[in-house]
This record gives C-alpha cells, sequence and structure tokens, in this order.
C-alpha cells in the first residue's frame, strides 16, 4: 500500500547577522543552513497494517506525513501510496488517504456538525446512498448522533476527536493517516477512540499509520513501529521485538510470611548486571536477564528459602524501552 525509498527532506533558511549593517551584508551573502529533516527513510506498510510511526519531537514524523499526503515534495527518494506518486498527483492522492491531526480540526467551525459532514459529502463526491450508510456505521462505532446538531466550536475535545474520524472515513480511504489522536482525551475517551479505530481497521481494511507519543495507544493498536530519531529509523519491527532486544531484563517480586534479607545469589552463577536482588521488610524483589534464567529456576532458589505468600513478574514498560534505544542511538533496523 505505502512504499518509501531513500526518503530524504532538507529544508534550506538563511542566518542573517544583526543590526541594520548586518542585515545589509547578510542581503548579499547570507549564511546558508541545511537541515535534514528527513535523511534516508525506507519502509514499507501492507494493506490493513496499523503501523506506529514514532519518535520526539523534531524527528521528522510530520514532514514524512506531510510527503505521504502531497504537502510536501521530496528532496530526493521515492513515495508511492498505493500506486500513487503524491507530490505529482496531489488530487488523485487526496481521495485515497484521509487525515486526523489530534491539535487540528478539518470541520468548520462555527456550522453545526451535520453541515460539515454535508459539505465534505459534496466535497469527495460520496453518493448519498453510501453517505446514509457511513454515517449509520459512524453513529454506532463512535455515537456522534448525540451531538451531530452541535457547532463544531462547542463540542468537547473528544467530540471533536470522534467527529474528525469520522469526517475522515467518510470518502472510505484506502490510507488513514492519524497525528496524536487521542491527545488530552480522558481515559474513558482513549479507550473508546482506540476501540473505533481498530473496529474501523478490521471493517474496511484501512491501513493506518498512527503517529504518537502515547505509547498505549502504540501497544494497543499498532502490529508494527517504525522508531525515527533526527531523520533516520532507528529501528523498525514489532514491539515483540523490542522487549526482546532492550526489554531483557525482568522482575520478580515475592510477599513472604516473614521479613526476609537478600539470599545469596552466588548459586545461580550470574553476574551483578544480569541478577540482581532487594529487600524490603516481607517483600523480595529480584531482577534477572529472562535470555539467562527463567522465571521457574527464579521461583525455585525463592522457595527452598522462604515461605512466599503472593509473586508478580513484571517487563518494562514500553516507554523505558523506547527510552533507551534514543539514549543509547542505535539503529537496530
Amino acid at each position: 500500500m505505502i512504499t518509501v525509498k531513500d526518503l530524504r527532506k532538507d529544508f534550506i533558511k538563511y542566518e542573517r547577522k544583526p543590526g541594520l549593517i548586518g542585515s545589509i551584508k547578510s542581503f548579499f551573502n547570507a549564511k546558508k543552513i541545511i537541515t535534514k529533516a528527513v535523511d534516508g527513510v525506507s519502509f514499507t506498510i501492507n494493506e490493513g497494517e496499523i503501523v506506529g510511526y514514532i519518535g520526539p519531537n523534531g524527528a521528522g514524523k510530520s514532514t514524512t506525513i506531510k510527503m505521504l499526503a502531497g504537502i510536501l515534495t521530496p528532496t530526493s527518494g521515492s513515495i508511492l501510496v498505493n500506486g500513487i506518486v503524491p507530490a505529482k498527483d496531489r488530487i488523485r492522492n487526496a481521495f485515497n488517504i484521509g487525515v486526523v491531526f489530534g491539535q487540528r480540526t478539518q470541520l468548520w467551525w462555527d456550522l453545526p456538525l451535520n453541515e460539515s459532514f454535508t459539505i465534505l459529502k459534496e466535497i469527495y463526491n460520496v453518493s448519498e446512498a453510501d453517505f446514509k450508510e457511513r454515517m449509520k456505521f459512524f453513529n454506532e462505532i463512535l455515537d456522534i448522533n448525540s451531538f451531530i446538531k452541535s457547532p463544531v466550536r462547542t463540542l468537547s475535545l473528544g467530540q471533536r476527536m470522534r467527529a474528525d474520524i469520522a469526517a475522515a472515513l467518510l470518502h472510505n480511504p484506502k490510507i488513514l493517516f492519524l497525528d496524536e489522536p487521542t491527545i488530552g482525551l480522558d481515559v474513558v475517551a482513549k479507550m473508546k477512540m482506540r476501540e473505533a479505530i481498530k473496529h474501523m481497521n478490521k471493517t474496511f481494511m484501512t491501513t493506518v499509520i498512527l503517529t504518537t507519543h502515547d505509547l498505549d495507544d502504540i501497544e494497543e493498536l499498532c502490529s508494527r513501529i517504525i522508531m525515527i530519531d533526527k531523520g533516520k529509523i532507528m529501528y523498525e519491527g514489532s514491539l515483540d521485538e523490542i522487549k526482546d532486544v532492550y526489554g531483557y531484563m525482568k522482575t520478580i517480586k515475592f510477599e513472604c510470611a516473614e521479613a526476609v534479607e537478600v539470599p545469596d545469589l552466588s548459586p545461580l552463577g550470574l553476574a551483578p548486571a544480569d541478577l540482581s536482588a532487594e529487600a524490603d521488610f516481607r517483600t523480595l524483589t529480584i531482577r534477572f536477564n529472562k535470555h539467562r534464567l527463567n522465571v521457574s529456576e527464579i521461583t525455585d532458589f525463592v522457595l527452598k528459602r522462604y515461605k512466599v505468600l503472593d509473586m508478580s513478574v513484571s517487563e518494562p514498560p514500553i516507554e523505558t524501552l523506547v527510552a533507551n534505544i534514543y539514549e543509547t542511538g542505535e539503529v537496530v533496523a
């Protein structure tokens, strides 16, 4: 559905010196500064995939999305979106894609929501039968009938985001770009939004590219992630692969019947970097390298020494793993 090869986008600005004399000199001999917003990015996305495109602010996410949408022209490299070169055929590409920006709206601010949908229906040449069918579907999934006659400016953030997703999907695009679709939403609204995205992806086989700083969205929705930083891809693959490479340290917490001390871990034969423990009254916490030891070995070791009432196993949160990749700067794609 989407093929990107060696994509690059440079932005050029000119540094001007302060003061009147400096401005005059800069007019004739301004220093050119080139910023590589996207620097040799390549990836493919298949039909029906939900892919997370993540990275810190300024990483190049939005620039990439704008090139995929045909808003920006690449400096070099190639893009095919459903067989279309976006920058060369923007109108045809626009009929193939839907875009939702969490901090912007494509709806008319002072018009009632239903009138915004009517305008979009005419813009995209949606037939009356298709329009009625899709509006019925959107109401079932997004519950928009309860506020469809309200002016857009009076909607809550959660209502507006649901309306924006419906507007982006009104012409049944093959590809949906979601930029921070759950930003500012409460827990319940986020859950409903995620369920709606999953349902529409399954129903229409819509390909979804999701950019977000909320990694719960990524875990809940995405089968694969592409991680970008400073214009380059740092990682491409599944969340399971990230956890395997960067999240190899597991934690087991044991709640014991009596006060405990840190046991001698030498019988397990691992260095402190791969195995450590701490005790807090009746709680014993052990961190270990899951590639070197398994849970049953740790459990057997502890049960031979203490009476255990309860235990829990946890892995590092995805936020920690992603931070580790950015800190190391290691390209693992």
